[in-house]
C-alpha cells in the first residue's frame, strides 16, 4: 500500500495557522505574524507563506487589509437572500456597529440600460446614491442605487448616515414585486480600494430591482467582498399534491 503523499509546504503553512487559531493562539480580530515572521519561523519562503495567506483569506479565515496585515476573520456573516433586510439591522444583531459613509447622494441623467429598467427614455433624470457601509469599521458592502423620483421624490434630501436608503424607502411604501440577481465578479481599482482588496479578490455582487403597482422603483447593486460575505436562505416549501394523471 502506498504511503500518503506528504503535504505541500503551503498546505503546512495553512495547517499550522488553522491549528494556532483553533487552539485560541490568535482569535477573532487579532493580527497574526506577518509574512517575514512566518518565513523565519516556518523556514518557508515568501512564495509559499504568500499563497498560503492568499488561500486562507479566500476560504474567510483571514481578513487580509492592504498595509495593515492579516487578521483572523469571524465566519462569514449570511444575509438572507429571498427577502430584503436593512444591512445596519443585520449588523446590529450580530452584535457589531454599523457605519455608512455617503459617496454620492444626486441626480443624474441615466445611462441607456438602466433608463430602460425603469421603462424610460436613455439619460432620463434618475436619482442615485452610492453608500460604503461599515462593520466594525471594516467595509463590507457597496450599496449603489438608481431610485425613481416619482416613488420617492425627497430621496436626495435623506441623511443616510442616520439611515439606510433600505428603511428609509420601506417607510413609504413595501415593494410589490423584487427581483434577485446574483453573480461574481474580480474587484477593479475602485472595489479594491473601497473595500480594501487584494486585485485577485472575487466579489458576491446581489442585483436588486423592485416594483411598486405604479411601476419600477428602485435598481441596487450591492457589492460585497467575497471573503466577507455570504448570501442564503432556509425555508419550507408548500406542499405539492400531485393530480391524478
Amino acid at each position: 500500500m502506498p504511503s500518503p503523499r506528504p503535504a505541500k509546504l503551503y498546505e503546512q503553512v495553512k495547517a499550522y495557522l488553522r491549528e494556532g487559531i483553533a487552539s485560541g493562539i490568535w482569535k477573532v480580530g487579532e493580527k497574526i505574524p506577518s509574512e517575514f515572521e512566518l518565513m523565519e519561523r516556518l523556514g518557508a519562503s515568501r512564495m509559499t507563506v504568500h499563497r498560503a495567506l492568499r488561500e486562507l483569506s479566500a476560504e474567510g479565515v483571514l481578513l487580509r487589509l492592504q498595509g495593515a496585515g492579516s487578521f483572523v476573520q469571524a465566519p462569514a456573516p449570511r444575509s438572507p437572500l429571498l427577502e430584503i433586510h436593512d444591512i445596519a439591522e443585520d449588523i446590529a444583531r450580530r452584535g457589531h456597529a454599523h457605519r455608512a459613509q455617503v459617496l454620492a447622494l444626486e441626480a443624474r441623467p441615466a445611462p441607456a440600460d438602466i433608463a430602460a429598467e425603469f421603462a424610460l427614455r436613455p439619460r432620463a433624470r434618475l436619482f442615485y446614491s452610492e453608500i460604503l457601509h461599515f462593520e466594525d469599521e471594516i467595509p463590507v458592502q457597496l450599496e449603489q442605487r438608481y431610485v425613481s423620483p416619482g416613488f420617492a421624490p425627497d430621496y436626495l434630501a435623506q441623511d443616510f448616515t442616520r439611515q439606510t436608503p433600505n428603511r428609509y424607502l420601506q417607510t413609504i411604501s413595501p415593494p410589490s414585486e423584487v427581483e434577485h440577481v446574483i453573480h461574481a465578479t474580480l474587484a477593479d481599482a475602485k472595489l479594491q480600494a473601497l473595500l480594501r482588496l487584494d486585485p485577485q479578490d472575487a466579489c458576491l455582487c446581489l442585483l436588486r430591482r423592485t416594483w411598486t403597482p405604479a411601476g419600477p422603483a428602485t435598481r441596487s447593486l450591492l457589492t460585497h467582498p467575497g471573503s466577507r460575505y455570504s448570501l442564503g436562505s432556509r425555508y419550507k416549501l408548500a406542499d405539492f399534491h400531485a393530480r391524478p394523471g
